[in-house]
């Protein structure tokens, strides 16, 4: 009896906590709910860092804190409401280290401090350290400081890539695959030691190109030519006394000493806000007053087959399944007057991003006086630019990396590995054809033809999907496809992008296509649509929350060079040709 008394005692408490525990859950999201006040006169402080991911997470922290600046659309638009808002006087950035292998998100971000810049209100940087892409950020800046005791790490564009031929013939595996295109070097990184001829002239090609927009956009920054910030390229990285003398910033300082540098910043600390809160002043406060509704589909991460997800290697997993589905709601909601496609993806399943292509075509095609604008971020290559082009324009930043039309497919033959090994095998086939795919032996020649001609007949397909979306033809599209990468701008001189810019830009071809006057503010109405707080945090109870701790310690890029090396065996069907960019990391 006592023990059974115990036990109810114990089952209550535990009631207890957790009731005690979701309802202070419940009054902290309350309380964030209802935003902070803005002081006159007040400094805005950015602190942009870490991976910066297209979207907020709607997890249960996500829930709560609300709206997180460290996203690429949240600095964006804290920018944008910044701007209008006459309590907010300047502007303090202040990047942490940017976990980014490319560059077109740094760009978008950029390109917002510019156009802050042009309401007449003041920007300032802070480095604590100056890293390559902390830097491209902060020049954009009206004063940059640099701390005394750092160092300015600038030094120019260096990619690496991964060739992992030489440890499959060290365990006895054999990488088989077959590629469409001289340029579809993502099997290279499988079956070669080193660079082909053409992989190596891609890569400089890309590199080359992005090393001139960093160029270009520090000379216009610091008011240099650019042939003088070539010359200190090749100087740096530079002590912190070093980047003063060279006039790449303008003053060394802790960040306790601004105030005082810095009049603008004024000195009572009452007076400022930081980013995370200010995400949550509604735009209405600032006087800006939506009248027409824009749909934002997020197209995100590794294109795939099903629902769409986390992987805890690969990271963000868009499932055509589920992107499907969000096309269908806005397909079905009449308030919608234009759609932006936001597509950060080295792409993925060929068989994948077709479903997604042909939900596209449908939806344009079911009402043609509703546009379609794609907004490439850092991603938009092989299936994302197979999925972008149903849109009638194409917006990418200059960093971007898209194009890739081009597919391959394969398997890693592992026989000679088990061999080693001691395991025996032994097959048994009806089918001439029943062990094509067999991690055991290699193809045949008659296999080989068969995977060989799939491929082709999938890349024809693409490449004229793509030639009747850009008003080409296949020949042309041939021409700059064969599975080359191209950085946005390249992609814009061969006619496979329309305009350089980032999300802004494509709101703006919407509104422009969908008749809505240039100077009226408009709701971005984002999907995947946030789960409720409830639907949050039940699932966060129900234990299936492990995504997220993942997605925390995955942020790496190392994590990102084995993701993109493992994907084919991890993510898509046996066999299955994959329309997917090889991965470089890009410094």
């Amino acid at each position: 009896m006592a023990a059974r008394r115990g036990v109810r005692l114990v089952l209550s408490l535990i009631g207890l906590a957790v009731v005690i525990s979701m309802a202070s859950v419940v009054l902290m999201f309350f309380a964030a709910s209802r935003g902070p006040s803005v002081p006159s006169s007040a400094t805005l402080i950015l602190r942009p860092g870490g991976d910066l991911p297209e979207v907020e997470p709607d997890d249960v922290v996500g829930q709560v804190f609300g709206r997180d600046v460290n996203t690429v659309r949240g600095f964006v638009d804290a920018l944008h409401k910044a701007s209008r808002d006459n309590r907010v006087r300047s502007v303090l950035l202040i990047p942490s280290t940017l976990n980014l292998p490319y560059w077109g998100k740094v760009q978008e971000m950029r390109d917002a401090i510019t156009a802050f810049r042009k309401s007449g209100k003041k920007v300032t940087a802070f480095l604590e350290y100056g890293g390559d892409r902390e830097y491209y950020l902060a020049s954009a800046a009206d004063r940059v400081f640099l701390m005394p005791s750092s160092s300015l790490d600038l030094t120019g564009v260096a990619s690496y890539e991964m060739f992992l031929r030489g440890t499959f013939d060290k365990v006895g595996a054999y990488p088989d695959f077959v590629h469409i295109g001289d340029y579809k070097t993502a099997p290279n990184q499988y079956t070669q030691k080193g660079f082909t001829p053409a992989h190596r002239e891609m890569a400089q090609s890309l590199n080359r190109d992005m090393y001139e927009q960093l160029v270009s956009a520090i000379a216009d920054g610091r008011k240099k030519s650019e042939d003088d910030v070539r010359t200190l390229l090749d100087q740096g990285p530079f002590i912190a006394s070093k980047a003063l003398e060279a006039g790449l910033v303008d003053e060394l300082a802790y960040e306790d000493e601004l105030d005082d540098r810095v009049p603008e910043l004024g000195t009572d600390a009452d007076r400022r806000i930081e980013g995370s809160d200010y995400q949550r002043i509604s735009p209405e406060s600032v006087g800006v007053r939506p009248r027409s509704r824009i749909a934002v589909l997020y197209i995100v991460g590794t294109i795939a087959s099903g629902k769409g997800g986390f992987d805890p290697v690969n990271g963000s997993i868009a499932g055509s399944e589920s992107i499907v589905e969000q096309i269908r709601k806005i397909r079905d909601d009449n308030s919608i007057k234009a759609i932006v496609l936001r597509i950060d993806s080295p792409g993925g399943s060929s068989v994948a991003s077709d479903v997604i292509w042909r939900e596209l075509k449908i939806t344009r095609d079911d009402n043609p006086s509703r546009p379609i604008v794609t907004s490439m971020s850092d991603l938009a290559a092989s299936g994302g630019y197979y999925i972008a082009i149903p849109a009638d324009a194409i917006v990418a930043q200059p960093g971007t990396l898209t194009g890739s039309i081009g597919i391959f497919g394969g398997k890693i033959v592992i026989g000679g590995t088990l061999g080693k090994a001691g395991v025996g095998m032994e097959t048994v086939t009806s089918g001439a054809n029943a062990d094509i795919y067999s991690p055991f032996t290699p193809f045949t020649a008659q296999q080989r033809a068969k995977v060989e001609e799939f491929m082709q007949d999938f890349y024809k397909g693409f490449v004229g999907k793509v030639a009747e979306s850009r008003k080409s033809t296949p020949e042309q599209i041939h021409a700059v496809a064969q599975g080359r990468v191209w950085t946005g701008r390249q992609a814009l001189q061969h006619g496979l992008v329309d305009a350089l810019g980032g999300l802004d830009t494509a709101v703006a071809m919407a509104k422009e296509r969908a008749k809505i006057p240039a100077d009226e503010d408009v709701q971005l109405v984002v999907y995947p649509e946030r789960r409720s707080f409830f639907d949050a945090i039940s699932e966060q109870f129900g234990g299936t929350g492990s995504a997220g701790l993942w997605s925390m310690l995955a942020g790496t890029s190392e994590r990102r060079a084995v993701a993109a090396l493992s994907a084919p065996t991890r993510l898509f069907r046996r066999g299955e040709p994959l329309a997917l960019m090889p991965f470089t990391f890009v410094r």
